[in-house]
């Protein structure tokens, strides 16, 4: 590294978030994105965007802010790159699992009793475990209830281009289905053959049952062609304020069928929220005429 190069670094290293740096910052995300950013996450917030100036070398935030929020493409790449790195994606396989016992034990049946082709939408679907959990829940409703569902199809969405594109190539470390009994990680994975890196992945069937797509929680409408009987929205509203959480949820069940089920995160509610829901288990909720 030549002495301009390791001097720069130097100075990149020092980079400082300042208070009105963040907050400039912590607005757009929350009128573009929803998500609040309280100012404890400032710290957080430098730590990933240090990728970013890294990448574009820029040795400071303020000229960082100026190359954002330029009026032109380059700022609207980077606008959606800068989202990516700072919104948080934390998931993990049959996560929640009381949701599909639920699914299974309930929910199914009783769909199966009018919709012989079920469609369910993940609606903050991650790095993929949790379409990829639903589709394995399908399946092995499918293979024990025969004659109950005939096809299904998943809907899987996220703000994320970075987490989608890792949710479409469905590679996961071994250590990531340790939980996951040795029936369905022989029915529904591929294990890899590096012992020095071992990785999985699902298999082909359980991989083409997803259809991946980008959305934005704050547009106006949700470009959804078909009504979903089955709708997961978990652990993302905690991250806006309560109203925000009522016109999500709105947006949201304006794509579920009458009678079709919401599945929300441990944390979350609609308690106070004027909605045609009502609580059927813990965070499970089933839209009423």
């Amino acid at each position: 590294m030549d002495k301009k190069s390791s001097e720069k670094l130097a100075i990149l290293t020092n980079a400082e978030l300042t208070n009105e740096q963040f907050q400039r910052i912590a607005n757009f995300i929350q009128k573009n994105v929803g998500i609040k950013m309280p100012e404890q996450k400032k710290i957080m917030v430098q730590s990933r965007l240090y990728a970013r100036l890294k990448e574009l070398k820029i040795s400071n935030f303020d000229d960082y802010i100026d190359y954002v929020f330029q009026q032109n493409a380059q700022g609207e790449e980077e606008i959606a790159l800068m989202i990516n790195v700072i919104t948080t994606n934390l998931t993990s396989f049959f996560r929640e699992s009381n949701h599909f016992d639920f699914m299974t034990n309930v929910a199914l049946p009783e769909i199966a009793k009018e919709y012989p082709s079920v469609e369910l939408w993940s609606a903050a679907c991650s790095s993929g475990e949790e379409p990829y959990t639903i589709s394995i829940v399908m399946q092995e409703f499918m293979r024990t209830h025969p004659n109950a569902i005939r096809d299904f199809s998943i809907l899987a969405t996220d703000i994320s281009s970075r987490m989608l594109d890792k949710a479409i190539n469905a590679v996961y470390p071994m250590e990531s289905v340790e939980n996951i009994s040795y029936d369905l990680k022989k029915r529904y994975f591929l294990r890899s053959k590096n012992k020095e890196n071992p990785l999985v992945r699902l298999n082909p069937y359980t991989r083409g049952k997803v259809k991946f797509d980008r959305l934005n929680f704050m547009d106006d409408d949700y470009s959804i062609s078909t009504s979903k009987n089955i709708i997961f929205c978990r652990n993302c509203l905690i991250y806006f304020d309560k109203p925000t959480q009522e016109s999500v949820i709105r947006k949201l069940i304006k794509h579920l069928v009458p009678g079709g089920y919401l599945f929300l995160g441990h944390s979350e509610t609609i308690f106070g929220m004027d909605l045609p829901l009502k609580t059927v288990g813990p965070t499970i909720f089933k839209k009423i005429d």
